[in-house]
């Protein structure tokens, strides 16, 4: 039997999830319906299917331990020239995130893993696009504010086709997990997070 490619990621509400979408379609970035709209917490990962209980479980874990707080987005930042990466950047969560981040890859978990470049948490609105394009997407979304309190992150799975699906949502704290939504602005099932 084969593995499964999970990640983990907090989505990014409306209205904001699905405009941000549409600008990164609107860049010409070609992943911008697979993917919705998040902050990485776990990028892209290899599983063997049998360990997705250990899995869900260790993330229940994770998620009942943590307790809402505010994400605040604020301006552009990027990667380049290191990554083909415009962002929006979070101006308040930051600690928040990489605590979750942390726990969720902990070493004693089943999603351990070794990250490509530090812990930088953030939201993609354009990758592997032409320069041209991500200086636009820098310039046109310098001014962009969101704020929301964060209480859940969720688990996906990346199908054949390449967009990410949502699997779970874990609330924060000792709350019931809630159902899975509709995706966000996509002809597609629910997508979900890359690291980009």
């Amino acid at each position: 039997m084969g593995t499964v490619t999970l990640g983990v990621s907090i989505a990014v509400p409306e209205p904001y999830g699905s405009l941000l979408q549409e600008r990164r379609a609107g860049f010409g970035d070609p992943a911008a319906h697979g993917i919705p709209t998040h902050v990485t917490l776990v990028p892209p990962t290899e599983a063997d299917p049998e360990r997705l209980p250990a899995i869900e479980a260790h993330l229940a874990e994770v998620a009942a331990a943590a307790r809402p707080f505010p994400m605040r987005l604020s301006g552009t930042g990027t990667f380049r020239p290191l990554s083909p990466v415009v962002f929006v950047r979070l101006a308040e969560g930051t600690s928040a995130c990489s605590w979750l981040q942390e726990r969720a890859r902990d070493a004693s978990g089943p999603l351990v893993r070794e990250l490509q470049f530090p812990y930088h948490p953030h939201v993609t609105v354009a990758h592997g696009i032409s320069e041209d394009a991500m200086d636009r997407a820098y310039a046109e979304l310098a001014d962009f504010e969101a704020a929301w309190t964060c209480a859940s992150f969720a688990l996906y799975e990346q199908g054949p086709d390449g967009v990410w699906r949502k699997l779970r949502v874990y609330e924060f704290g000792a709350g019931p997990t809630a159902p899975a939504v509709p995706a966000q602005s996509s002809p597609v099932d629910e997508p979900a997070p890359t690291q980009a």
